[in-house]
């Protein structure tokens, strides 16, 4: 998957530091914080095949403030970046390349604990993430170096989920912990507001699944386990490779916020998959989930289409959807709400676990390799949308909401994203009016350097 190391995908070489930054247009006044995102980016040459989610992760980050902005970059420094910094060259290979005993015998595992897929703000501490649930790493937001791993005064004993949760009512952070290997194959866990593990509950599940999200409400947390996972027919050759099977349903797993492993209660829905939750309420006696639902991730028969993303043999068509789950009847309610390819949904976080209105949604390009053209903008409470396409050459990442100061309006803030150009060998930062997405960006930072597209990022009121 060499596409994933060029053009718009092309990993950077070097860490900067450069405040003053040009910007055309001009800066809100209210903007003041700090935007991060997580991406992978090789520190040495790839070991073999590289996929996307292979690479040391890297954050950038841009702070606002006083009508200026600064820019930063730099690598996580992982225990196992370090090991490959003092050899001098990549010991890792990725998660393409066959499990050999030389990888079984490096030090933390076979594959790389990168911490590049997310980032979390939570207590003034941002802390980056891992999709195969890693260590978290907390990291300064003053210049965005490595602090360390956090380990909660020693009660974590597993890993921490790429999609944590920040309750913005009661400031609790949910997480859950899994994996496809070792057991227990699912722990479900609580971080209070004064930043300790109060929970960290291990779940029973039938077969070990790559899991990715999760969901709050006020009251409950949402757990999911789609049929994605190692393909059982190749697994009994002694192969690992990765199959959805679809005579599984999906099942989401519901259970009071502090409540423990014996209060989930299990929903059957339709076999798919869905990397990433848009968020849940509570309704009467349902709880309303809303997310990026791909309905069949890995096809019998693979498409001859160039103008759908993939990952590997997974194509990402993912579109909006909403399942209901009755806490009473114990049955499941779903249905799609669009048919526009989008993905890496975002909210205004003040809001989270409560119904609400709008998801800002990156808009997938019609490209093989995954990258976005343009952000829409979903009126969840009548189906209407709203789309800001990317100048031509463009394309952005994830895009996090950022609230204007005292603002009471659910949508009264700005969408802050990067973007890159790889004709150009250009970035830059994005800030659009979320009320107004149609005019275009109120402000574009021009960055000091080119970086590539990445996975997720947050916005830091106050860093």
């Amino acid at each position: 998957m060499t596409a994933y190391l060029e053009g718009e995908h092309q990993p950077v070489t070097r860490e900067v530091d450069v405040a003053s930054l040009r910007v055309t247009g001009a800066l809100p006044s209210g903007l003041e914080g700090m935007y991060v995102r997580n991406s992978g980016n090789p520190r040495f040459a790839p070991k073999g095949k590289y996929h996307w989610f292979d690479g040391d992760g890297m954050v950038h980050g841009i702070r606002f403030g006083s009508g200026g902005a600064r820019y930063m970059n730099r690598w996580i420094q992982t225990r196992a970046l370090k090991h490959e910094e003092q050899a001098g060259h990549a010991l890792w290979s990725g998660i393409l390349e066959p499990m050999s005993e030389e990888r079984m015998l490096l030090p933390g595992g076979p594959i790389k604990d990168t911490a590049n897929t997310d980032l979390v703000f939570h207590r003034g501490q941002l802390y980056a993430l891992w999709w195969l649930s890693g260590l978290p790493y907390e990291l300064s937001t003053k210049d965005l170096s490595t602090v360390g791993p956090q380990k909660f005064g020693g009660k974590l004993k597993g890993g921490f989920s790429a999609h944590p949760k920040v309750d913005p009512r009661t400031g609790e952070l949910v997480f859950f912990d899994y994996s496809i290997v070792r057991e227990p194959h699912l722990r479900y866990g609580l971080v209070d507001a004064s930043g300790e593990l109060i929970r960290y509950e291990a779940i029973e599940i039938p077969t070990p699944h790559i899991l990715h999200d999760m969901a709050i409400t006020e009251n409950y947390s949402v757990l999911m386990d789609f049929p994605l996972g190692w393909d059982q027919a190749r697994l009994a050759e002694g192969k690992f490779r990765i199959g959805f099977d679809r005579e599984t349903p999906s099942r989401f797993g519901v259970l009071p916020r502090r409540g423990t492993a014996a209060d989930v209660r299990w929903f059957d829905a339709e076999p798919c998959y869905m990397y990433h939750s848009i968020n849940a309420h509570e309704e009467g006696d349902e709880i309303v989930l809303t997310g990026c639902r791909v309905k069949d991730p890995i096809p019998v028969k693979r498409s001859a289409r160039e103008d759908i993303a993939r990952l590997d043999n997974i194509e990402l068509v993912p579109e909006l959807y909403e399942w209901r789950m009755n806490l009473k009847t114990g049955g499941v309610r779903e249905k799609q709400l669009d048919d526009l390819p989008t993905e890496f949904p975002k909210v205004n976080e003040q809001g989270l676990g409560k119904k609400l209105r709008y998801s800002f949604n990156p808009r997938i390009a019609r490209r093989s390799e995954a990258m976005f053209d343009g952000l829409v903008k979903y009126d969840l409470s009548n189906g209407s949308k709203t789309t800001w396409e990317t100048p031509t050459g463009w394309y952005v990442g994830e895009a996090s909401f950022a609230p204007r100061p005292g603002a009471t309006a659910e949508d009264d803030g700005w969408l802050v994203t990067f973007g890159t150009n790889a004709a150009d060998q250009a970035s830059a930062c994005f800030v659009i009016d979320a009320r107004d997405m149609k005019a275009g960006p109120v402000a574009v930072v021009h960055l000091p350097q080119r970086m590539p597209l990445g996975f997720h990022g947050t916005w830091c009121a106050g860093a």
